[in-house]
């Protein structure tokens, strides 16, 4: 308890600074995002992908070997790192610098949930910005029922720890 006049400690959510990421860490985004309907309409018409697969359930419930709409895979990997975002990047982030080794290996559908979890690849300081750091991240998407639906890498950089919040 503090007392009268006393200051009460401060916690900020935050990311990470550059320093403070460890290769070979993995870190598990909670909570999950259950993927509805209108996420995905609305995500596909904002971007103005006019896939059936994505819009059209007539269609899509004819084809084989689904039979039902799919999320867009766009939507997907969007959704995968902004789970990440709240541990990882929050206010510390300078610039995504590339996106590499996408893949979808089972799709989402309306109703599942999506959980992320980030592994630091690599890191090192800046060479040309003082100040900064470029961390690598693996990212792995995974249904409710753990099965893997996407995978991503991704280069940030990332802000070093300030002098004054040492």
């Amino acid at each position: 308890m503090t007392g009268a006049g006393e200051q009460k400690r401060v916690v900020v959510q935050r990311g990470l600074w550059y320093e403070e990421f460890e290769t070979g860490v993995i870190y598990q985004h909670r909570p999950g995002r259950t993927i509805t309907e209108a996420d995905n309409v609305l995500f596909t018409t904002l971007t103005m992908n006019t896939q059936a697969l994505h819009l059209d359930a007539a269609f899509s419930d004819a084809l084989p070997p689904f039979h039902q709409r799919l999320v867009n895979s766009m939507f997907t990997l969007s959704t995968l790192v902004g789970l990440s975002v709240a541990q990882l990047t929050q206010g510390t982030i300078v610039a995504n610098l590339g996106f590499g080794e996408i893949a979808f290996p089972k799709p989402l559908f309306h109703g599942d949930t999506l959980y992320a979890e980030s592994e630091v690849l690599d890191k090192r300081e800046s060479k040309s910005r003082p100040g900064e750091g470029i961390v690598t991240f693996s990212h792995i998407g995974r249904n409710q029922h753990g099965e893997i639906v996407a995978t991503a890498t991704r280069k940030t950089l990332v802000r070093k720890r300030p002098a004054e919040a040492q």
